[in-house]
């Protein structure tokens, strides 16, 4: 079956050489189409990213999700992780950029995987997922409602990150921008700031706004899914990775 693919938890030596966890989802035939890291919200490693793994496996994709609070609850239920986490002012850049680095190198191991390999996030795994481009060699990157790219978040989320500004000078792949139209975090304005900035500076990227459709909009399980908007988010998520991660011509990928 072409559709068919193997999931499951497994080990993963992250940043600083510490062993975290990731679920994975695994084509069962090694068909070539590339790699994806899965770089989950700040609720956490919870079942809808590993069911957005699952999805991009049955794709055809080879899906890896760090979990990024691994170290602040090992073992803990996602949102006691998640709060921990938090409490602690979120996931440190480096360490993020480290931990996603590995999921790269893993996927680019894998046989039959093609070698090429892009990052998608959701919430602050957006504006992470934006980063990670920026600071590794990797194929494409999926932005979906990621705040705080451009502007610090404000005093009362309690996160330690800041912009990432001048990191985006350092984007050398194409980047797929998804948006809610109603978002406040990030704004329209903010989401068009990013998109003259991505233009001035000559990356390649395409974004798209929903209308009717604020933060949150993939989360099936939350009050914020909007259903048209998730389909042809889904639909256009596809074709970019369908695109980018190709296998080049005489590569034997």
């Amino acid at each position: 079956m072409r559709d068919a693919f193997e999931s499951g938890t497994m080990s993963l030596t992250g940043h600083g050489g510490d062993q975290i966890e990731a679920y994975a989802a695994l084509p069962a035939e090694g068909a070539g189409r590339g790699g994806v890291v899965v770089i989950h919200h700040m609720p956490g490693f919870d079942e809808a990213t590993k069911e957005i793994t699952r999805k991009l496996g049955s794709w055809g994709f080879a899906a890896v999700c760090p979990n990024l609070h691994h170290r602040e609850g090992p073992g803990a239920a996602p949102d006691d992780a998640a709060a921990a986490s938090r409490a602690a002012g979120g996931v440190p850049d480096d360490r993020l950029v480290g931990d996603v680095a590995a999921a790269v190198e893993h996927l680019r191991g894998l046989p039959g995987a093609g070698g090429r390999v892009a990052t998608i996030g959701f919430c602050s795994g957006g504006r992470q997922s934006v980063l990670a481009a920026a600071a590794l060699d990797v194929d494409a990157a999926v932005d979906c409602y990621g705040a705080f790219v451009l502007e610090p978040p404000p005093r009362d989320r309690g996160l330690a990150v800041g912009p990432i500004r001048d990191r985006l000078r350092d984007l050398r792949c194409p980047v797929l921008g998804l948006f809610g139209a109603e978002d406040r975090y990030p704004s329209p304005e903010e989401v068009a700031e990013l998109d003259r900035v991505l233009t001035d500076q000559g990356t390649p990227h395409e974004f798209h706004s929903f209308e009717g459709a604020g933060h949150a909009f993939f989360a099936v399980d939350r009050p914020s899914y909007r259903v048209e908007a998730a389909v042809e988010g889904w639909r256009l998520v596809r074709a970019f990775l369908g695109r980018h991660l190709a296998p080049v011509p005489g590569s034997g990928g």
